[in-house]
């Protein structure tokens, strides 16, 4: 992009994952707001373990990136597999706590604005969790050439996020349209915050992922999340 007016929901945004730090979680444990009653509740977390299961079978071992790595909920899933993981987020505030809660020299944390970050070297992985869905539509390409970019040869990706569901998030939220990608988000004190969000369809993503050299399978679950692996094939 040649615009370098400052984007103020990608602004807010990052505001709002920094002020939603110390309650993030809640909505991992469906607690408090995120408590859909016990049936909904054992749904969404049948549907995580399925995701465990394929990062299993991925097996993400060697030099791992992972990307918008939030307070830790998967860089403790990532450390069994990986020899190294650098973990990169934009909030101070998440990386704190990230780094209290696996507290392991085989973690390096870099605070990084993630549009606008290139790294030193390349993994064997890249790895997003939630974070696909956050990137506004105008930047979709430049991300994935970011992904690309972090990639040894033959390296590969994986990630996990969120379907289109009003249960997957909390009960005074509201989804956007579908053809709109700006959603209002509230914290348990009441402070409202925009940011993007963008759903995918599994079949779309593909033929996107497709057009820019991507080889993938993509899958959902049955009603909370879509997560994928894949490499590039090349120019």
């Amino acid at each position: 992009m040649t615009d370098t007016t400052p984007d103020p929901i990608l602004a807010g945004q990052l505001a709002y994952y920094g002020a939603r730090a110390p309650e993030y979680d809640r909505w991992w444990r469906r607690a408090g707001r995120y408590d859909r009653g016990a049936v909904e509740n054992s749904q969404w977390f049948r549907e995580i373990s399925e995701i465990d299961g394929a990062l299993k079978a991925f097996q993400p071992g060697g030099e791992v990136l992972e990307l918008a790595c939030g307070t830790g909920l998967w860089t403790e899933k990532l450390l069994p597999y990986a020899t190294h993981v650098t973990a990169v987020d934009g909030s101070p505030e998440v990386l704190a706590l990230n780094a209290g809660r696996v507290g392991s020299t085989r973690v390096k944390h870099v605070q990084a604005d993630l549009f606008t970050w290139r790294p030193d070297r390349m993994f064997d992985v890249v790895f997003f969790g939630f974070w696909l869905s956050h990137v506004p539509p105008a930047f979709f390409g430049t991300f994935w050439a970011l992904v690309e970019h972090c990639l040894k040869p033959g390296g590969r990706f994986f990630f996990v996020d969120s379907r289109r569901t009003p249960l997957s998030t909390a009960v005074d939220h509201v989804l956007p349209a579908r053809d709109e990608t700006i959603m209002t988000r509230r914290l348990d004190d009441s402070r409202e915050f925009q940011i993007y969000k963008v759903f995918f369809e599994p079949t779309e993503l593909k033929t996107r992922l497709a057009d820019l050299g991507w080889q993938c399978e993509l899958r959902e679950t049955g009603q909370f999340f879509i997560y994928g692996e894949g490499r590039h094939c090349g120019p």
